[in-house]
């Protein structure tokens, strides 16, 4: 399953009709969530139901699709089975019970309520809202997928305007020349990877870098009167601004992981656990900059898009393990020399992380593996990334 993103141009009367679609979008969600609330025991499949009788009651909902409100009602249910999975885990903290939303910023049609131009360069929502035709602005092209591939679409509204999503059904896989080599990537501040070759790529803190403009795009929002039109503008403004960062974020997260799959045939990563890591008041902030998990979230897709090895482990005494020996080695947050007193010594505390992180990972294909034979075969093709002392 693929995603294109095309920008919507119309009217501003049919960005209009777009807000009450998402409206109505929310209205059936939370609607279906209270029924569940409300009603002991009930069956999820008994949400779906709800829909066909939220349109009878209400005239307005009725003007949305009816594979639409479903959509709708399927967000719930995911909500539910989340919840359910996390209790079942006995996943620690709060397990994410379902919640209402407020602030619904998209509406989702299946394969019924739109209709797409002969030429793939324009859409028409043809369900009772009637919002009319739109231009899709993008550098992408419908053309080489048939009708039956496009299995969704979603309606999202940004702060800089209005968007078409695609979701099609289709196999994405890339082959390129094996290179034979093997890395490991330890995940930080200072810089945002350091592998086990030595080599950093420096981390961009795009937030740090737009803070300024931020906090005073901030001030001009709590200076305008409440309810009135420039201070949606100026709330416009400042969405733009954060939107503008998020967008550097992903673009930065994945081209470094594209980088790191294409040049290895097996990548290691530290699956740091994030959620734990930014109740670190002092340091939540540049970790989220940082979008560790964004970054590997895109290494596992691009992974398997181009058929590597990724493999995550635990950060579990990386930074403390000398790689030379094995010796532990205490060490602050505020210390970045690993020094180790047994053997002599003397690393980077990123460039020895990476070190184990990646033996850490061979060991994981090794008995994953099972295979001696494949196992010397993969030794052959390693990096001498043995540090010198």
């Amino acid at each position: 399953m693929i995603v294109l993103e095309f920008k919507l141009k119309g009217k501003e009367s049919q960005y209009r009709i777009i807000d009450e679609m998402i409206r109505t979008a929310q209205f059936v969600r939370n609607s279906t969530l209270r029924y569940w609330m409300d009603h002991q025991g009930v069956k999820l499949a008994d949400l779906y139901k709800q829909c066909a009788i939220l349109a009878k009651e209400y005239e307005w909902a009725l003007l949305l699709n009816s594979q639409a409100r479903q959509a709708s009602a399927e967000r719930t249910i995911f909500s539910i089975q989340r919840f359910f999975a996390n209790c079942k885990a006995n996943k620690p903290g709060k397990k994410g019970y379902p919640k209402f939303k407020t602030n619904t910023r998209s509406v989702e049609y299946k394969t019924t309520g739109w209709k797409l131009a002969e030429n793939k360069r324009k859409i028409s929502f043809n369900d009772g809202f009637k919002a009319g035709i739109f231009k899709l602005i993008g550098n992408r092209d419908l053309h080489y997928y048939s009708p039956d591939q496009i299995k969704r679409i979603r309606v999202v509204r940004r702060a800089d305007g209005y968007y078409c999503q695609f979701c099609i059904a289709v196999d994405r896989s890339e082959k390129i020349v094996p290179t034979q080599k093997t890395v490991g990537i330890d995940l930080g501040l200072n810089h945002f990877i350091t592998d086990s070759t030595g080599a950093t790529v420096a981390n961009p803190r795009n937030l740090k870098k737009s803070e300024k403009a931020l906090k005073r795009a901030h001030r001009k929002v709590s200076r305008k009167k409440k309810g009135s039109s420039n201070r949606r503008k100026a709330i416009n403004r400042l969405g733009r601004k954060h939107l503008k960062v998020s967008r550097q974020r992903k673009d930065f997260a994945i081209k470094t992981a594209r980088c790191v799959i294409q040049s290895n045939d097996l990548v290691v990563y530290e699956n740091l656990p994030v959620r734990n890591l930014v109740k670190n008041h002092k340091l939540a902030k540049s970790i989220n900059d940082a979008a560790w998990t964004q970054f590997t979230q895109w290494l596992e897709y691009l992974g398997r898009v181009y058929g590597k090895i990724v493999i995550p482990v635990s950060p579990k005494y990386t930074s403390q393990e000398c790689s030379s020996c094995g010796t532990i080695v205490k060490k602050t947050l505020s210390m970045r020399s690993h020094i180790c007193h047994q053997c002599g010594i003397v690393l980077e505390r990123d460039y020895n992380a990476a070190l184990n992180i990646l033996a850490k990972g061979l060991e994981t294909y090794r008995r994953a593996s099972g295979n001696d034979q494949a196992w010397g075969e993969m030794h052959l093709c390693l990096n001498d990334v043995s540090p010198e002392r």
